[in-house]
């Protein structure tokens, strides 16, 4: 197989290597798979590259414009058949438009797509009098179907499809851009709420071989689709009074309408792999909902991967007490479903009686809790509208006194309940949780210290305010019954912070730990860079913990998305389940794999470390094997470590402005390709860095290690000492005592530029470091303390040592000169230009 190259992707349909445009990656290659995988043409009925060329005017003899994406009634790919063009270019919607028109004009085509990755328009050619004209459809004909058949679909027809993402971005910016009366982002997320209700009303209603009543057909009026749609909502809202109001109703103007109508009537929402109401919220509502409140929606893969650990069955009493939309509940609700149709078949019920067994779950096994109104309506309407039935989601702050809560709720939630929890709870130090009353619920409210004479951490004063992901660990433990497990998705810093070691502690007299699975950080992005990592655990009483036991520990390097949001190929999460249920049925006989592997909880325990990547084998192995080969000195034993100085922002001097004798400021992307880039961008005046200078105490031979951000960096201190690095850098100053004992111990001699190769090669000094470093929400960083751990193995043949100081001497040297050439060459530069 060829390596392809860099900058280049496979293109969808013809499977040739494309430049990775924004045009290509965002649009071309998005509305391709939509044409195969949504509207089902074969990819031997499309052109992609080369490109189908149409000509620039009538009286052309060449045909010179290319067309992005051709679509055509056979797989012979012949001019007079060509039916769809797509034009894709990142162009202006008047521009694109104009374009097409062109394509549509000079060609056999007469269906025509404006896609620029934001927006889909659609047009259909008609030649009137000798003249061609064009208008507006709602949609584009599935394959096989006419145009006259758009909108006239059979239940059955209705296909799922993979991400809505896409039609969701295209709708938010037509309607942001077309709509009458309403154009803020939250009323225009409500009004499609409504829209989807009545489609998923719409589906779960229609007889398979009955036309849909969510339609919009190619001539048809949009007063005429309109009022349609709103006879339907009203059908939506008598049958579920219970939680849509009677003054909801459906404002968007009639052409709106018609168009999300459009827009959605292809596909089936009730069977979508993606949670379709979550999916709308990101789309329209990003930050301005969400965000605020700590607030962001689980991705499905996560969401089905913790259902699926969970496994939870008919007898299970399911909550979520930071519920959103419903996510969770949906899943875990189709999950127990999915379980009851297993059953029923078995002992052959009867249809009446199996769907009486799933209504029945729905009704009294599924509760929910979100002190957001329009979320916790929605996810109430969800509920019903999936599971026919009145809704256990309640409008509630979880972490209120519960005898606070409305009568109904207190009825409906009690604490030790409930055998399954699952939930992503809001989190972030911005949006505290205060109050006496509220605080003094739970002990994780007060402040802990730790008695060093008994080794106990002790519950101390109620502290002014916490966060609410820490409060939240504690309410979901008080809602389980003895026995129970939950899922949650927490920041990394509750795994492993030095700071929050008390929760740890006081986690493991609550229960056990059932797996801890790491998730890559772009999990949550775009919307937020938060690392978080989920737990499974398992409430229970002091006398059932174990005193030691097995843990199932993953670590998903992929999502199936990047940092945009982009939907990727790679997805190391779906594989958690499978995992997990071969750990679960071999326990101790199951074998580590690259990602997933078995610790015994005294192994992070006693480190104090819950990360995944602590005990990561890819990371572990190398220096588990260099250990038995060679002897071993931590860093904390070989140096003494202090951390560098902030001086404050308002002390920065920018490069432009710098004086002669202006002190280099060093952050920690200034350690580069283990140098240190003293032509920095920031420098400090001579007598702040006087301030620090005998504070600092560098000398020659120093080593610099980055603790935040880029963990693992180093880089040698020369014989200019002449700096300030950063508080995101720690110093290591050699120990000469120690280095006399290893001089003793095995007749060789080491220094810091020894120490300084070893920790180049990343299995000692990047994987030593990653293995120990917590995300603090989104910034890296390894404490002094767990920095003192990292292992050097020392090698006991001098002569080996010997040619290391030699490479390392040669780089200082050539660095050194590197930076007397820079400086005089600036300095001839402006001598040149006769610049004083």
């Amino acid at each position: 197989m060829v390596a392809l190259r860099n900058g280049y992707i496979i293109d969808f349909i013809s499977g040739q290597e494309v430049k990775a445009t924004p045009e290509e990656i965002e649009a071309v290659q998005v509305f391709a798979k939509q044409l195969v995988e949504d509207y089902g043409y074969p990819k031997d009925h499309i052109q992609t590259k080369p490109q189908f060329r149409v000509k620039v005017r009538p009286s052309d003899t060449r045909k010179e414009y290319p067309v992005d994406i051709a679509v055509f009634s056979n797989n012979k790919k012949q001019e007079d058949d060509v039916y769809i063009i797509v034009e894709c270019k990142k162009k202006s919607r008047k521009d694109g438009l104009s374009q097409l028109k062109d394509y549509l004009r000079f060609s056999k085509a007469y269906l025509g797509v404006w896609f620029n990755g934001d927006e889909r328009f659609f047009l259909r050619k008609i030649e009137k009098n000798g003249r061609i004209e064009f208008e507006e459809i709602p949609n584009i004909p599935k394959y096989g179907q006419r145009v006259e058949d758009i909108g006239k679909f059979r239940r059955k027809d209705l296909k799922p499809t993979h991400n809505l993402k896409a039609v969701f971005k295209a709708i938010r910016n037509h309607l942001a851009a077309n709509t009458v009366g309403a154009t803020r982002d939250e009323v225009l997320a409500q009004q499609l709420i409504n829209l989807i209700f009545c489609k998923i009303y719409d589906e779960k209603f229609t007889k398979p071989n009955d036309i849909v009543t969510f339609r919009a057909g190619v001539d048809e009026e949009p007063k005429k689709v309109k009022k349609r749609i709103l006879d339907l909502f009203n059908k939506v809202k008598r049958k579920y009074k219970e939680v849509l109001d009677d003054n909801d109703t459906i404002t968007l103007d009639e052409k709106s309408v018609a168009y999300v109508v459009g827009e959605l009537q292809n596909y089936c929402l009730i069977d979508a792999e993606r949670d379709v109401i979550a999916d709308a919220f990101e789309t329209f509502i990003g930050h301005a909902l969400k965000g605020g409140q700590g607030q962001f929606f689980t991705p499905r893969n996560v969401v089905k991967m913790m259902v699926g650990i969970l496994d939870p069955d008919e007898e299970d009493l399911i909550i979520d007490p930071a519920c959103g939309s419903g996510g969770f509940l949906i899943e875990a609700l189709r999950h127990v479903w999915r379980k009851l149709d297993a059953e029923g078949e078995k002992y052959h019920w009867s249809k009446t009686s199996l769907q009486e067994e799933k209504m029945k779950y729905a009704l009294y096994n599924i509760k929910g809790l979100d002190k957001d109104y329009f979320l916790a309506k929605v996810a109430k309407a969800y509920m019903a509208l999936i599971g026919d039935g009145k809704s256990g989601i309640f409008c509630e702050d979880s972490l209120e006194n519960p005898k606070n809560w409305g009568n109904k709720t207190r009825q409906e939630i009690k604490f030790e309940e409930f055998s399954v929890l699952l939930t992503n709870p809001p989190f972030g130090s911005k949006i505290p949780v205060r109050g006496e009353e509220k605080l003094k619920q739970f002990e994780l409210g007060h402040k802990w210290k730790l008695n060093k004479k008994t080794g106990e951490w002790e519950k101390g004063k109620l502290k002014n305010k916490e966060a609410p992901q820490i409060l939240f660990i504690e309410r979901c433990l008080q809602l389980l019954k003895d026995g129970g497990r939950m899922a949650i998705v927490l920041p990394d810093g509750i795994y492993g912070n030095e700071s929050l070691a008390y929760i740890r502690n006081w986690l493991l007299k609550q229960g056990r730990i059932i797996a801890i699975i790491d998730v890559p950080i772009e999990t949550f992005m775009p919307n937020t860079s938060t690392k978080t990592t989920i737990l499974i655990f398992q409430k229970l009483s002091e006398d059932k913990i174990p005193e030691d036991y097995p843990i199932f520990m993953a670590v998903a390097e992929t999502c199936g998305h990047d940092r945009r949001g982009k939907a990727t190929k790679d997805d190391d999460v779906k594989q958690v389940v499978e995992e997990f249920k071969k750990w679960a049925k071999e326990k101790n006989n199951y074998q580590n794999k690259k990602q997933f592997f078995k610790v015994k909880l005294s192994e992070i325990a006693d480190y104090d470390l819950w990360s995944p990547r602590f005990l990561y084998p890819y990371y572990l192995r190398p220096i588990q094997n260099i250990e038995r080969r060679y002897p071993i000195y931590k860093i904390g034993e070989l140096f003494d470590i202090k951390k560098g100085i902030e001086v404050g922002s308002n002390n920065y001097i920018n490069y432009i402005f710098k004086r002669d004798d202006d002190v280099p400021f060093i952050r920690t992307s200034d350690l580069v390709n283990y140098t240190l880039n003293k032509t920095t961008e920031l420098f400090v005046a001579k007598d702040i860095y006087g301030l620090y200078k005998r504070k600092l105490n560098l000398t020659p031979g120093d080593l610099l290690f980055t603790k935040d951000g880029k963990i693992g960096y180093i880089a040698l201190v020369g014989n200019n000492i002449k700096f300030i690095p950063a508080s995101g850098i720690s110093i290591l100053k050699i120990k000469r005592e120690v280095i006399k004992e290893i001089k003793k111990k095995y007749n060789v001699t080491i220094d810091t530029k020894y120490i300084f190769s070893i920790l180049m090669v990343k299995e000692i000094g990047l994987f030593q470091s990653l293995r120990r470093t917590v995300i603090a929400s989104t910034i890296p960083h390894i404490s002094i303390n767990r920095l003192k751990d990292v292992e050097i193995p020392i090698i006991t043949d001098q002569s080996e040592i010997n040619k290391l100081i030699q490479l390392v001497n040669k780089l200082v040297k050539l660095d050194e000169e590197k930076f007397e050439i820079i400086n005089e060459l600036k300095d001839k530069a402006r001598e040149s230009l006769n610049l004083k």
